[in-house]
């Protein structure tokens, strides 16, 4: 280390990556987009499923839908409550997220967690979410996911276990109470 401090954003970078990064590089950040894709759009929702600070995700969640990525809409008047759903900005991100996965799963975790597969037709997607049977990149409402051989079968969070049921992404989770 040269003693140089790591600075706080990128400005000095004529970059579109360096731009992304200022808005999804933080810490957390993808999870959160991540359990978005997911279903899940409850405050408390996303703090059990990612074992995440609280002041951390009211942040995140602030900071995405400042950007356009969520959209926070009022499900509940009394007492006033709120949910987060993907805007068309942030179902863009899709690409990015099922990249970042399959490179995690070929080149670190070598664990299939989750499947993603065409819901119109069952078939597995390939690593650009293209299913191989339809010869069609399959639109992010089309895609289903359902748990791989490597899954916890017995998680210990109600979100964890709403997701052990196979459903469309985007779709709200529906997570019981323990």
């Amino acid at each position: 280390m040269d003693g140089m401090a790591l600075g706080k954003d990128y400005a000095t970078q004529e970059c579109s990556i360096a731009s992304a990064l200022e808005v999804i590089g933080e810490r957390w950040t993808l999870l959160v987009i991540r359990d978005a894709f997911y279903g899940v759009r409850r405050y408390n929702d996303f703090l059990v499923h990612l074992g995440i600070p609280r002041a951390v995700l009211a942040s995140r969640l602030q900071a995405l839908t400042a950007q356009g990525i969520l959209e926070k809409r009022r499900y509940q008047e009394s007492p006033p409550r709120d949910e987060y759903v993907l805007t068309d900005r942030g179902i863009a991100l899709w690409p990015t997220l099922r990249a970042l996965g399959v490179w995690g799963r070929e080149q670190l975790t070598k664990r299939q967690l989750r499947i993603f597969r065409h819901a119109d037709c069952g078939t597995e997607l390939g690593p650009f979410s293209e299913c191989p049977a339809c010869g069609t990149v399959v639109p992010v409402p089309d895609v289903e996911v359902v748990p791989g051989p490597d899954l916890n079968r017995d998680p210990a969070d109600p979100v964890s276990r709403a997701l052990l049921k196979p459903k469309r992404l985007l779709q709200p989770v529906e997570a019981d109470a323990a």
